[in-house]
């Protein structure tokens, strides 16, 4: 037999032999740059317009600017968002295909409704914002807006997080191993990035340290959901979790944050919006990150073999 050719043994706790070293699983057909884009761009969109309301509801005109930010922010998914997903696709008719039936079991099926959804809520929210600002005659037209953005958070919500699901439900073990850390992980990084986002250009001083400090929350829950799902996967032997490159990105902006905190004004402001552009640019690499290590996941034999062992599939 050729060098190179026929059964190989596999290290670790899989003591069996492959198939010609051959993988038993396809990798996901996804772009990672475009989808990636997509995934931060939903759970910031999402993200926003959940904020934007709970800051409307409580503060009214106080958080107004913050508010203004967050309704524009949740355009971000229906325009630039779906447009990635689209050019993934490679033939736009295929998402049109996908709204023609609503399938409860089907992550992907819910996801596109849920996009749907909340465009339908969202675009007419932040062009009702845009109209009343400029048309004072329109202003009664705002309680429109506080209408519309009500139905907008709840999809919001969904759409911040869906997308772990829509990963967590196939065959790769980076994403099927830890599927609810997973979910909080999506979900912490885009309420975090959607608060910083805000926070950018916050002339209130109040407005701009509470979104700040829901950042910090959220970033301490990523950083708690991330630690729990490489030692998921690292007891499940499937190795390729959280790299440390994404562990530091959310070390450092935490960081950033906390010290900013103890400084004067003009300083921490400064400070804060250092962290804020490293909390963005973290939660992108984090989502395109988690795409490369599912594929990565399902290119390598022995991971997907010891993965599929009874012990170690999730409950």
């Amino acid at each position: 037999m050729p060098e190179g050719i026929g059964p190989r043994r596999v290290p670790s706790r899989w003591r069996r032999e492959t198939y010609y070293g051959r993988p038993q699983l396809k990798p996901a057909p996804f772009n990672n740059s475009l989808v990636g884009s997509y995934v931060f761009l939903a759970g910031l969109s999402g993200a926003a317009q959940l904020l934007a309301t709970l800051l409307d509801l409580a503060r009214g005109r106080l958080a107004a600017s913050a508010v203004r930010r967050g309704r524009y922010l949740a355009l971000l998914a229906p325009t630039i968002g779906a447009a990635c997903l689209i050019g993934d696709l490679h033939t736009p008719q295929r998402f049109y295909n996908m709204l023609r039936l609503y399938k409860s079991t089907s992550p992907m099926s819910i996801g596109s409704w849920l996009l749907v959804a909340f465009g339908a809520f969202a675009v007419p929210t932040a062009i009702v914002q845009f109209l009343t600002e400029r048309v004072r005659m329109l202003r009664p037209m705002r309680a429109v807006a506080r209408v519309a953005q009500i139905p907008a958070s709840l999809a919001g919500a969904g759409l911040s997080t869906y997308t772990a699901s829509l990963f967590s439900a196939t065959s790769a073990p980076g994403w099927a191993a830890a599927p609810k850390s997973l979910a909080v992980r999506f979900g912490a990084a885009s309420v975090a990035s959607a608060a910083v986002a805000m926070s950018l250009g916050e002339g209130r001083r109040r407005t701009g340290r509470d979104l700040d400090a829901i950042a910090v929350t959220a970033l301490a829950v990523e950083l708690a959901a991330t630690l729990a799902s490489d030692e998921t996967q690292r007891r499940a032997g499937i190795g390729g979790g959280p790299s440390n490159e994404q562990i530091v990105g959310i070390i450092v902006p935490l960081g950033l944050f906390l010290t900013s905190l103890l400084l004067p004004r003009h300083r921490s402001r400064a400070l804060s919006a250092m962290a804020s552009l490293g909390t963005l640019g973290a939660s992108l690499a984090m989502r395109i990150g988690v795409m490369e290590e599912g594929e990565q996941s399902a290119r390598l034999p022995e991971t997907s073999m010891r993965f599929a062992q009874p012990d170690n599939l999730p409950r």
